[in-house]
């Protein structure tokens, strides 16, 4: 059989939300079946760690899809050419970038359907093309992969897609996420924080992550409990963060709280162990990895009650309303001088991060697409 893959995510050194799902079932899926072969459509010059063995093809289309319209060129104009041209036999597109203009099988993921239930957080042109063309996507698809089942019901309400065209797929935790001992705990303190315990928040920066009141509400928690306790930001500066940097800049207690940039995953792996708390008080998420990751570390989780992150966070996780600093607040002082509730909720943690598997993530995937493959030549 002769896999498409739409790679355009997969970028040396920069691998977040999408790019990971994608490299991590990729990586296995080669692996797995090397009597397949894989066609990898990229839109850049690509590093040879993505080509995982022999039975992947690497192939580099035009343009660099990196704006809505630039999007459509690759999507429904090089893809289909691509496919033709190698005679694929089914296609998967892993960010919700498919394609209408081929008979070849399309296995289709969505992460989320941020941008209609928050428009305000996207430019104008990427919420057009979204809007005008992700139903069309989904509806042209031969089967969609949903990475929670939150985000499965918010298909089948949003764009009608019947529940049985989708299936979900969980992401799952790299190896790297493992509990710390004491001394690689105090060694990873002694570096970031002058031996201090401390929160941590890890995503990209934007709006949508609701950093403004995880800050604000740190303030309150500061003030509150008078107490050495840090709270370190790791990721990059994404978009519309005039006003973060602003309350960065101005913010009490600004000292506490240390902001890393992007880390690399053996890094962030170690950061992540030798957390307090993971605080991921998100408006919005279609799955929520740092939560699973946390989960893996046996360190407890304050995050939204909304969309996908109760399914994710389960009972090792406390829930906050993300539109209230107070209750972010509260939650903070909670874990902080509650020992009890937080050994409970890192005795849950193992069985709730047993639930996300990459390995057995990608055997989903994979049987997904034999289906996919298969519904095409009925």
């Amino acid at each position: 059989m002769r896999i498409g893959v739409n790679t355009r995510l997969l970028l040396h050194n920069k691998l977040e939300g999408i790019g990971r799902f994608t490299h991590e079932l990729l990586s296995r899926m080669v692996a797995a079946h090397p009597e397949h072969e894989f066609y990898f459509f990229f839109d850049r010059p690509y590093h040879e760690e993505f080509i995982y063995g022999p039975n992947v093809r690497p192939v580099v289309l035009g343009p660099q899809a990196r704006h809505p319209f630039l999007y459509n060129l690759f999507t429904d104009v090089a893809i289909p050419v691509a496919l033709k041209k190698y005679k694929i036999d089914v296609y998967f597109s892993p960010d919700g970038l498919g394609t209408i203009r081929t008979s070849v099988p399309v296995l289709l993921a969505f992460h989320d359907l941020a941008f209609i239930h928050f428009p305000q957080y996207i430019s104008r042109l990427d919420k057009w093309h979204y809007n005008r063309f992700f139903p069309k996507y989904a509806h042209r698809a031969t089967h969609i992969v949903a990475v929670s089942e939150y985000t499965r019901q918010d298909l089948v309400t949003q764009y009608k897609i019947p529940e049985e065209k989708i299936s979900v797929v969980y992401n799952g935790i790299n190896a790297h996420y493992r509990p710390l001992d004491y001394d690689e705990k105090a060694e990873v303190k002694a570096r970031y924080t002058d031996g201090c315990e401390y929160f941590i928040f890890v995503s990209a920066i934007h709006p949508r992550k609701n950093v403004i009141n995880l800050l604000k509400a740190f303030v309150k928690f500061k003030r509150f409990q008078k107490s050495r306790m840090k709270l370190v930001m790791v990721g990059r500066m994404a978009w519309q963060t005039g006003e973060i940097e602003e309350v960065k800049t101005l913010m009490p207690y600004k000292e506490d709280v240390i902001w890393t940039g992007y880390l690399g995953i053996e890094e962030l792996s170690r950061l992540m162990g030798a957390a307090y708390a993971l605080v991921y008080p998100s408006f919005f998420e279609g799955f929520g990895i740092p939560i699973a990751d946390a989960l893996a570390c046996n360190v407890p989780v304050i995050t939204s009650s909304v969309s996908s992150m109760p399914e994710v966070g389960g009972e090792a996780a406390l829930y906050v309303d993300p539109h209230s600093v107070e209750d972010i607040a509260a939650k903070l002082n909670f874990i902080y001088k509650d020992e009890r509730l937080r050994d409970q909720l890192v005795a849950n943690c193992r069985a709730q991060a047993a639930k996300f598997s990459w390995d057995h993530s990608a055997a989903q995937l994979w049987e997904l697409l034999v289906y996919t493959a298969g519904q095409g030549k009925k």
